[in-house]
C-alpha cells in the first residue's frame, strides 16, 4: 500500500560547503535531504521511502560547535510503500523453486509464496520449472500474480521488507 507520511529529519550542511559569497541554503538543504532520503531506503514503521512530495517547514539552523556544520530540522511529506497484513497486491515472479516462489512487489524483492499456500498447484520440474493447476494456470518466472499478504517483517540489517503471501482466496493467482 502506498502511504503519505509526514516526517521530521535533521539535515546537516557541512561547513566546507559554505562560501564567503553565501550559499543558497534552501537548495543545499533540499539536495541533502533528497540524498539522505535515497540512502535510508526503508524503515520498519512506514516501509520503503519512494519520493519526497513537499517540504513543509525548514526550522532555524544550529551551528555544531566542533565542526561548524549547520543542522536544520526539516518537516516534509513523502510517499512510502508498505505491505500490510490482509492486503491484496500483485507481484512478478522472480524465482521458482520446488517448494516455493519468490516475487517482487514494488520495491519489495523478498515476497515468499510457499507451495502450501498455493492450493491445487503442482510443481513441474525442468529447465524452466513452474507451478501448474488443473485449470491450466501457470506460475513461472515473469508471471504476474495476485496474492494476499499473510505477514511482513522488516530486516533491520538490510533495510528491506520481507513478506509471506498466499493464493488462498477468491480471485487470487496468475493475472492475465
Amino acid at each position: 500500500m502506498f502511504l503519505k507520511s509526514k516526517l521530521s529529519w535533521s539535515v546537516v550542511i557541512p561547513a566546507k560547503n559554505l562560501d564567503a559569497e553565501g550559499l543558497n541554503l534552501q537548495r543545499a538543504i533540499l539536495v541533502r535531504l533528497l540524498d539522505d532520503f535515497a540512502k535510508k531506503k526503508a524503515s520498519r514503521d512506514i516501509g520503503y521511502f519512494l519520493a519526497v512530495t513537499t517540504i513543509d517547514h525548514i526550522r532555524e539552523g544550529v551551528v555544531r560547535e566542533h565542526s561548524g556544520d549547520l543542522l536544520f530540522p526539516v518537516d516534509f511529506s513523502c510517499i512510502t510503500f508498505k505491505m500490510l497484513q490482509g492486503e491484496i497486491l500483485e507481484g512478478v515472479v522472480t524465482r521458482v523453486m520446488k517448494h516455493c516462489v519468490f516475487l517482487r512487489c514494488g520495491p519489495a524483492e523478498k515476497v515468499y509464496l510457499s507451495l502450501l499456500k498455493m492450493p491445487d498447484y503442482k510443481y513441474v520440474s525442468g529447465e524452466n520449472s513452474f507451478f501448474k493447476n488443473d485449470k491450466g494456470a501457470k506460475i513461472e518466472k515473469g508471471t504476474s500474480v495476485r496474492f494476499i499478504v499473510l505477514a511482513e517483517k522488516f530486516d533491520e540489517s538490510k533495510k528491506e521488507l520481507c513478506a509471506i503471501v498466499s493464493l488462498e482466496g477468491e480471485l487470487l493467482g496468475p493475472v492475465s
